[in-house]
């Protein structure tokens, strides 16, 4: 029978054998247990808000990443073996180039689809970069790696590195006159490394640049090693992600001990197989229809040529810039000619971005907070936290600028000296002004807040009062909403205490702890923050009005 039962010949019933697939799933529980673990896990709860997605989308475009790089692998040949070009683009016939520069045309004009893949996986390459910073980004403004997630911090961090890393790599195989303009800027910042440079550059380039084995080594690296790092590094953040759950928004219901949201089972995963079906479509949409990387049109790597207006991709611009707005100091320090000019913008980056990496340690440090904390903070209620992140986003868009110096004074018919000068300028101040308006921002905001919580919303009804006075009604708010906007903490900040002791004599202080109160005075001390408004002030408040309200009926 359909319903599993089957009936004996004296109308009594029996359960039917089971079928192959539950024989399959009784024989894998058995053994690895997923029915206790599927029963477990399955209803886990995510919550659910907008910027959650740009996580989402690094995923999913990181597995669109190695679908495409996959089927590419296929067609493409890492050799630096010259050819001479007999294949169907006409205009690179007769051409001597490399295999690899060969292959990559092939793929471009002879292989089905090959051009789309390319493309695809490119731009799928760009946007995996640009959610990663964002997803970093809501991640920093929000506080979401605090403890007990400062390690899934560092996991991140190091995937966005990894990610340029790759980046750089990939678009360096084809072996074109772009990405080998690239490669030569990256040796000459190499050489620029005191001492060991040459060393380092013949050991990457196998000899003198560009070498003959540079492109057999960086496919493996490309294809299988920095892939097979970031694949394990993705798995552990989800676990991680997993086991810490979610962060969430304050808000009615929730707590730093719950999770308010939708189940994964069928909810959060129906919801997020579409999204990822939505990533995919759009970013085939883009390799359809957008060019990017006409590797046909720039012609094959050679040491005398450059490509007219070259530009590395925007997560790499920052580095060109850099170099490029860089005065070109040059010294020689024990027979050795260090390059300033080079060395030092090519170690700031790395420089920045390690104290990026530790912020969270400090911070905990600074406040001494040990507790978890499930709940993300609103990014006005940390001024200083969002003035240092946006004026690192300023410092990377100052550098962007320089970085493409030269495109900009020819489109928009400017000086290329006045605009080096101005990103010069713009390198020390710019950075200073974002944080300085992006803390007023937040300290505007926060009054905007406490003059809310206290007297209500403005309703734009004008009243009139018996005595002649004219006043605005203002609606009460919900408990709701009172709750969201006054949940969030304003620890004070860490201080060192009388600089005598009880006794009257003068107290030692180590540089640890100086360093410590400075830092959060800086921070957390007076004037960095607006103070929430409290209960007693809501009730006194309320309580006056309770009061004008009732002499007003008695006159």
């Amino acid at each position: 029978m359909s319903d599993g039962i089957e009936r004996t010949q004296n109308g009594g019933r029996r359960a039917s054998p089971p079928r192959s697939g539950e024989r399959l799933a009784d024989w894998a529980d058995g053994r690895l247990g997923i029915y206790q673990l599927a029963k477990s896990q399955m209803r886990k709860v995510f919550p659910d808000h907008w910027s959650f997605m740009f996580g989402e989308i690094c995923l999913y475009s990181f597995i669109i990443l190695i679908l495409t790089g996959t089927y590419l692998t296929f067609f493409f040949e890492p050799s630096s073996a010259e050819v001479v070009y007999n294949g169907s683009y006409e205009p690179l016939r007769g051409i001597i180039m490399t295999r690899a520069y060969e292959s990559t045309i092939d793929i471009s004009m002879d292989v089905r689809g090959g051009l789309l893949i390319r493309q695809i996986h490119h731009w799928a390459a760009l946007v995996f970069v640009a959610a990663m910073l964002c997803h970093m980004m809501r991640v920093f403004f929000t506080g979401a790696f605090r403890k007990p997630r400062e390690v899934n911090w560092l996991f991140g961090w190091t995937l966005l590195m990894l990610g340029i890393v790759t980046g750089l790599t990939g678009y360096s195989l084809p072996d074109d006159l772009l990405s080998g303009t690239g490669l030569r800027f990256s040796q000459g910042a190499i050489l620029s490394v005191p001492i060991v440079g040459t060393y380092l550059s013949f050991f990457l380039f196998g000899g003198q640049f560009p070498g003959e084995d540079f492109i057999a080594r960086l496919y493996p690296v490309h294809i299988l090693l920095l892939p097979g790092i970031m694949l394990g590094l993705v798995a552990a953040h989800l676990i991680l992600v997993f086991y810490h759950k979610h962060t969430q928004f304050a808000g009615p219901g929730r707590t730093e001990k719950n999770v308010v949201g939708a189940p994964l089972m069928p909810i959060y995963v129906a919801k997020a197989g579409g999204f990822f079906f939505l990533v995919f479509g759009v970013l085939a949409f883009m390799g359809a229809v957008a060019t990017i990387n006409p590797v046909w049109a720039f012609g094959p790597y050679r040491t005398d040529l450059v490509t007219t207006g070259a530009q590395p991709d925007w997560y790499l611009g920052f580095s060109e810039g850099l170099i490029r707005v860089m005065p070109g100091w040059e010294i020689n320090f024990w027979g050795h000619t260090l390059q300033l000019g080079v060395f030092l913008p090519f170690m700031l980056f790395p420089l920045v971005m390690t104290v990026i990496a530790v912020y969270p340690f400090l911070e905990a440090w600074v406040t001494g907070d040990k507790r978890e904390h499930h709940l993300a903070q609103r990014p006005r209620n940390h001024p200083v936290r969002t003035g240092l992140g946006v004026a690192w986003l300023s410092l990377y868009a100052v550098l962007l600028i320089g970085g493409g110096n030269d495109i900009i004074a020819l489109r928009l018919h400017l000086s290329i000296n006045a605009i080096t000068w101005a990103v010069r300028v713009g390198f020390f101040l710019v950075p200073v002004l974002a944080f300085i308006v992006t803390k007023r921002i937040c300290n505007g905001l926060q009054r905007r807040d406490r003059e809310k919580a206290l007297h209500g919303r403005e309703s734009g009804i004008i009243k009139r009062l018996p005595h002649g006075e004219y006043i605005e009604v203002h609606e009460p708010l919900t408990r709701a909403e009172l709750y969201t906007l006054n949940i969030h903490e304003q620890p004070p900040a860490y201080e060192l205490g009388p600089k005598l002791d009880e006794n009257g004599v003068a107290r030692k202080f180590t540089v640890r702890q100086r360093v410590r109160a400075r830092l959060a005075k800086a921070m957390y001390g007076p004037g960095t923050y607006v103070p929430k408004a409290t209960a007693e002030e809501y009730q006194a408040l309320h309580a006056g009005w309770h009061e004008s309200e009732r002499d007003t009926s008695r006159r």
